[in-house]
């Protein structure tokens, strides 16, 4: 039995010690765990498309994704605090856009892999 409790031979050792190898260490596992939890809100996700290749003011999010302002800052908030979006104080207003490029990767990606799986709408 191994040390996670499998009874199971494996069927090819050499792959099962490679992958063990290569497994992330338990603590990076978890930060990608919550990554994606915070990507896993379809209000986020719509937050996070409005601002593809864009800056906008909070006001300008919300009428985008159909919300108040202040729910929409409160996702701002979540996802500042995940590293996805960040903000540029003008005058009164913050205008907040993509963290960086791996966001507009991440995101492009996903949106290809579902079209590929599921095609066009």
């Amino acid at each position: 039995m191994n040390k996670l409790g499998c009874d199971c031979e494996p069927a090819n050792p050499e792959l099962v010690k490679q992958s063990v190898e290569n497994m992330p260490q338990a603590q990076r596992l978890a930060q990608m765990t919550e990554f994606f939890k915070v990507i896993g809100d379809d209000t986020r996700l719509r937050i996070l498309a409005s601002l593809r290749g864009q800056e906008l003011c909070v006001s300008d999010i919300a009428n985008v994704v159909d919300m108040s302002k202040s729910a929409v800052s409160h996702q701002l908030r979540v996802l500042s605090a995940a590293g996805l979006v960040k903000g540029r104080r003008k005058g009164k207003n913050v205008y907040y856009s993509l963290d960086d490029e791996h966001v507009e990767e991440i995101f492009s990606d996903a949106m290809e892999h579902v079209t590929h799986r599921h095609g066009e709408l």
